[in-house]
């Protein structure tokens, strides 16, 4: 990455670019959609067992972060996990899947929301990270681990997830002038502050996580509450249908009810922050993919408002 001439270090060609690239993404990002994840804590408890409603199994805090043995609430509610998506791959760079995807595979806002996405878009998305292709500020976790990974471990992997269904009502999408004021934890979450303040929104999407109390421990029952700007709604499902004048109804590649076609990615039920990255990324020339550039035309006349109502609509929609 790094060339040496007359004893003096000079960045290559490849680390300018790259550098320019991340720096360019960092001042052009929103916080709110972007959050910098909080460092872990020294130490977590390695001691006191936590529990969740429905689940006989037992994990302390310190397994239920365990990159490469997270916990599995409901062993009962999904075929059996290949061994990269329970416990990972090569260490330290391909931790286990489960860990930001939930053995569920219905994720956290920092992920998507990969259940019953096609398997084929799945291992293209992998080799996307792999060749560079994806390199927004976000990707490095998910650079490292494609780039670690074997072939069979990526259809592993993507063969599981695409086996799954993603849960009803695990995300919804409520129309406010007012959010909960929060706090940024660790896993890049909001929790509502505890004095039960408020804020207005703005211009933006606030997720967090139905069961405050839960979400740490990575209970893929209660999923996420995402706070949209008034109107929003409406005007996603103006664009997403007919395209306004802006752009190409959602439809002729997602599908009629948006849950994908082919190899095309479902959009209905996914993170509406998840979403909303992704075209902003997309917009901004930070994902050179095959799906991305046949994007590209059609994001490119969105404005920031049109990609936050476009995203909380499609949140909106049943998975």
């Amino acid at each position: 990455m790094w060339t040496s001439r007359l004893s003096i270090i000079v960045p290559s060609a490849a680390a300018c670019i790259l550098l320019i690239n991340v720096v360019t993404q960092a001042a052009d990002r929103p916080e709110w959609a972007y959050p910098v994840n909080p460092p872990p804590p020294a130490h977590w408890d390695n001691v006191k067992t936590m529990t969740v409603p429905g689940s006989e199994k037992q994990y302390t805090m310190s397994q239920v972060n365990n990159p490469f043995g997270p916990p599995d609430w409901y062993p009962e509610e999904h075929p059996p996990m290949p061994q990269v998506v329970s416990n990972g791959g090569p260490r330290p760079a391909a931790p286990a899947c489960a860990l930001c995807h939930l053995t569920s595979g219905d994720g956290h806002p920092e992920s998507a929301n990969i259940a019953g996405q096609p398997k084929d878009y799945i291992i293209r998305q992998m080799a996307a990270f792999k060749d560079g292709e994806r390199n927004n500020v976000r990707a490095t976790p998910m650079i490292n681990m494609a780039k670690a990974l074997s072939d069979s471990e990526i259809e592993e992997a993507a063969g599981y997830f695409a086996s799954l269904k993603p849960r009803p009502g695990y995300y919804k999408v409520v129309e406010t002038q007012t959010v909960p004021k929060t706090n940024l934890s660790f896993g890049a979450m909001r929790l509502p502050t505890e004095d039960g303040k408020t804020e207005p929104l703005g211009n933006r999407i606030i997720t967090i996580p139905q069961n405050p109390q839960t979400v740490d421990l990575r209970d893929p029952h209660f999923g996420f509450l995402a706070y949209v700007p008034l109107g929003s709604l409406k005007r996603g499902e103006e664009l997403a249908m007919t395209g306004a004048g802006k752009t190409i109804p959602c439809g002729i590649c997602h599908g009629a009810d948006f849950r994908g076609l082919a190899g095309i990615p479902r959009i209905a039920g996914q993170h509406a922050i998840y979403l909303y990255r992704q075209l902003r990324d997309i917009r901004g020339g930070y994902r050179n993919d095959r799906d991305a550039v046949l994007m590209a035309n059609v994001v490119g006349n969105l404005s920031d408002d049109d990609m936050i109502a476009l995203s909380a609509f499609m949140a909106s929609r049943a998975p």
